[in-house]
């Protein structure tokens, strides 16, 4: 029998990806997890209607240098999904089951990367342990009053009035149609697009119940706002090293919402890419380089 070949660069370590659970006040959270043990925590918060399955070609693309940590909320992914009315769906309690999950992981300092939902949801954890975040990567999440323009109207009037016809109108937000229409919308080559991820998030969206779990979600997402302040304030005062990679032709977080981070955090780096809403699936190539150039820099060389 031969020995095994020495390796080089052409026979790369490739990283290899954990798909765990844990219960965190009673509900299973599911999240993937890769890289060495002792390495910087990177943290991957996803938004709405997907989960840490936006996530599974950039983890690799980590993994051999950091330790990567990507949960499901509950009610997405592979994470529970109780009853809505027996369990809080709200961003204040995705914040701690987050915090909950990182402390038994022993993650006690963290890189985040925020997308959509993942922005209130880390932002909410940096209000909490601010020492604990080493650094922030920004994509398409929300912070700031200038980003949420006509998109979000049907929703602001559910936030000033819960009445049954304001929810029922925001319905067509879990209707197929919508989810592809976010995977696609301002995306110059659709066919790097794997039609798998809106059929993967659609098939999630349409399991019994969770229709009134993102329902309750739209109208908490208010709670957000009247928090951009402290947000940025935190932003103001611990000054995290920032790379914002942001899809300009996104119709839900348009550009808008990237250029006010520079008011706060003036040396942060912003990148806007063409394409959407979904940038790391069709605009991977450019994101990941340029996230492990920051983390290298940010993480690596203290």
């Amino acid at each position: 029998m031969q020995a095994a070949a020495p390796r080089s660069p052409a026979h790369p370590v490739i990283p290899i990806v954990h798909h765990r659970t844990a219960i965190v006040d009673g509900v299973d959270v599911f999240f993937r997890e890769a890289g060495p043990a002792d390495a910087p925590v990177v943290v991957l918060l996803h938004g709405f209607p997907t989960s840490s399955h936006m996530f599974r070609n950039l983890i690799p693309l980590l993994a051999d240098r950091y330790h990567v940590i990507a949960p499901d909320y509950p009610g997405f992914g592979k994470s529970g999904a109780p009853d809505h009315k027996a369990f809080d769906y709200t961003f204040a309690h995705y914040a701690d089951l987050v915090d909950a999950l990182l402390d038994r992981l022993g993650a006690a300092r963290y890189a985040l990367y925020v997308m959509d939902y993942g922005a209130p949801v880390g932002y909410r954890l940096a209000l909490k342990h601010p020492e604990r975040i080493s650094a922030l990567v920004v994509q398409n999440g929300n912070a700031y009053e200038e980003g949420l323009l006509a998109f979000w109207d049907p929703i602001k009037a559910y936030w000033a009035d819960g009445s049954e016809t304001n929810r029922e109108a925001l319905s067509v937000l879990v209707d197929p149609a919508t989810t592809k229409f976010q995977y696609v919308d301002g995306v110059a080559d659709i066919s790097r697009i794997d039609p798998d991820t809106w059929r993967h998030d659609q098939a999630l969206l349409d399991r019994p119940g969770n229709k009134d779990i993102q329902l309750d979600l739209f109208h908490d997402y208010g709670t957000n706002v009247p928090l951009y302040p402290a947000f940025q304030a935190y932003f103001r005062a611990h000054r995290p090293p920032t790379l914002i990679v942001w899809g300009r032709n996104d119709s839900i977080f348009p550009a808008e919402g990237a250029h006010p981070y520079l008011r706060d955090l003036p040396d942060a780096e912003l990148h806007l890419l063409d394409t959407g809403h979904f940038a790391l699936e069709d605009k991977l190539d450019v994101i990941a380089p340029l996230m492990r150039d920051f983390l290298d820099r940010t993480l690596l060389s203290h």
